[in-house]
């Protein structure tokens, strides 16, 4: 497939997830809210099958990825080289989370899906993909890291991400400065606690049976 069909399809899968952000609060993420949602994005219904062949579990998928995209748009490289590290993660976890701040119920109807046993792996396998991203744009990629440091860095950040997440789902405040508060506040303790967890880690390698948990060191 060439690169320009590659990218109107991935621009009518856009289209369709930003329509289906408005049902997704009623309907769920559901066939229902897929095909609603084709409709009013003006894409035919078996186009909208194809492009999401799972239906809402598809598109709880793209979910996902629009939003570490719109996230990586909102943080120019070099903006987010003038800034420290904790700043670099604050304003990064924000640039995800303000783009859907007018579909927290959508959020929140994602959240409950994802939590659904069949859902488990890919959701892991997607929330593990945005911790890549974000720590590919704060400047410490996936191959910079060896041993634990990578895992500690990762669990690290799923903490602030998801507590944060939750907080602002209910947070009421003018523009979310609660939640922004809280996100400062979570991103000390977690520096603190990451570097508590390595060495946690780095015991635990020790202990016969569980060196296996070292994750190799990248070339």
């Amino acid at each position: 497939m060439s690169g320009e069909a590659l990218r109107e399809r991935r621009e009518q899968r856009d289209r369709i997830l930003e329509t289906a952000l408005q049902h997704a609060a009623f309907d769920g993420w559901s066939t229902r809210t897929l095909l609603a949602a084709a409709d009013d994005a003006g894409i035919d219904r078996a186009t909208a099958r194809r492009l999401f062949p799972q239906g809402g579990d598809s598109l709880l998928a793209w979910l996902d990825d629009w939003a570490d995209r719109r996230m990586l748009e909102a943080c120019p490289a070099d903006e987010l080289a003038r800034l420290s590290i904790r700043r670099r993660i604050a304003r990064l976890v924000r640039a995800r989370l303000e783009p859907l701040t007018p579909h927290r119920e959508a959020v929140r109807r994602a959240l409950a899906a994802r939590g659904l046993p069949g859902n488990l792996l890919e959701a892991g396998r997607t929330f593990w993909t945005t911790l890549d991203r974000i720590w590919q744009a704060v400047g410490l990629p996936a191959e910079a890291d060896s041993g634990f440091d990578y895992y500690s860095r990762r669990l690290t950040l799923a903490g602030v991400l998801w507590a944060t997440t939750l907080f602002w789902l209910d947070d009421t405040s003018e523009g979310c400065a609660e939640t922004w508060a809280f996100l400062d506040r979570r991103i000390e303790d977690a520096l603190k606690v990451g570097r508590l967890a390595g060495q946690v880690l780095d015991l635990a390698a020790r202990i016969p049976g569980l060196g296996g948990l070292r994750r190799p060191a990248r070339a």
